[in-house]
């Protein structure tokens, strides 16, 4: 989430589905790189990276994946729980004000508003910091993207000690799950990992995960974290592995309505614009069953 001290370059690891890839849709990766650079003020290096599609052919469960619900939120009430959430960071923030007022749960919905009032643009934004916290598992949100370019909606986990040091290991990393920028184009998913906040900050940028219809209806967007490597899904579909910036402290998970710090990138934003949430889950591996006793003999 951070733009702060970007490294001109910064390698990273990750794995492309095998197959052919035509011209034309090297072209498009292409453009969709360039775009992207030319937004977020990127080196050319990162500007290469193309729109990936998924690393496997077959949708996964993470109970599949060997794991089960730890904790979670459907949003069934009518108010945030305040026992699992607060409305993260209110003030000023970009362009913006995080705001009460543009939090809502209704509907079986958590609502994060970005919206014009009384010459502020409000923004919502909920985190889990001091309530829950926690390392390793599979986290993930069924969720409705925002409809405008300009603003962006985020899933991400945040370390309270990533000011404090460069070691991702014991400081942790800022790990976005998902952004998502719609002026890359409606089947664009953006994910990061961030760490050693300061004049040495690190970051993997450029992963984009391409994911047909996605800025329509909802979609899930997944986290595997484990104390070898981050895995990003989006539907279920494996995009990403990166085993650079492991975080192995415990973080809290946050959803939030971005906005960018100059107003000529909010010109063709529509206000008000929302980012809905159907429910956030938090998966913890399934514990190993018993030894079966040994036979009497």
């Amino acid at each position: 989430m951070t733009n702060a001290h970007r490294p001109s370059c910064v390698s990273r690891v990750y794995r492309h589905r095998p197959g052919q890839t035509t011209r034309a849709r090297c072209l498009f990766s292409a453009l969709i790189g360039l775009r992207l650079a030319a937004w977020l003020g990127l080196p050319d290096c990162q500007a290469q990276r193309p729109a990936q599609n998924p690393m496997s052919e077959t949708r996964q469960t993470p109970e599949e994946l060997g794991y089960e619900v730890f904790w979670q939120d459907d949003f069934n009430g009518t108010t945030l729980d305040p026992q699992k959430w607060e409305v993260r960071g209110i003030g000023p923030r970009a362009l913006g004000f995080v705001s009460p007022e543009a939090v809502a749960v209704e509907d079986g919905y958590l609502k994060l508003s970005a919206l014009r009032k009384d010459g502020r643009i409000l923004l919502g934004a909920v985190g889990t910091q001091g309530r829950f916290q926690t390392r390793y598992g599979y986290f993930e949100c069924r969720a409705q993207l925002q409809r405008s370019p300009g603003i962006w909606a985020a899933f991400w986990i945040q370390s309270p000690d990533i000011a404090k040091g460069e070691d991702p290991a014991v400081y942790g990393a800022e790990i976005d799950i998902m952004e998502f920028f719609r002026k890359l184009g409606p089947d664009i998913v953006s994910h990061n990992v961030h760490w050693a906040y300061g004049p040495n900050q690190q970051t993997t940028r450029g992963m984009q995960s391409y994911r047909p219809g996605v800025s329509e209806g909802f979609h899930t967007f997944a986290l595997e974290w484990t104390p070898e490597k981050y895995v990003f899904f989006v539907d279920g579909y494996r995009y990403y592995e990166v085993t650079q910036g492991l975080s192995h402290i415990e973080e809290y998970l946050i959803l939030s309505m971005e906005i960018p710090s100059r107003e000529e990138e909010i010109r063709h934003t529509n206000f008000p614009d929302v980012f809905i949430v159907d429910y956030v889950k938090v998966y913890k591996k399934k514990p190993a069953p018993p030894s079966p006793a040994p036979s009497p003999r």
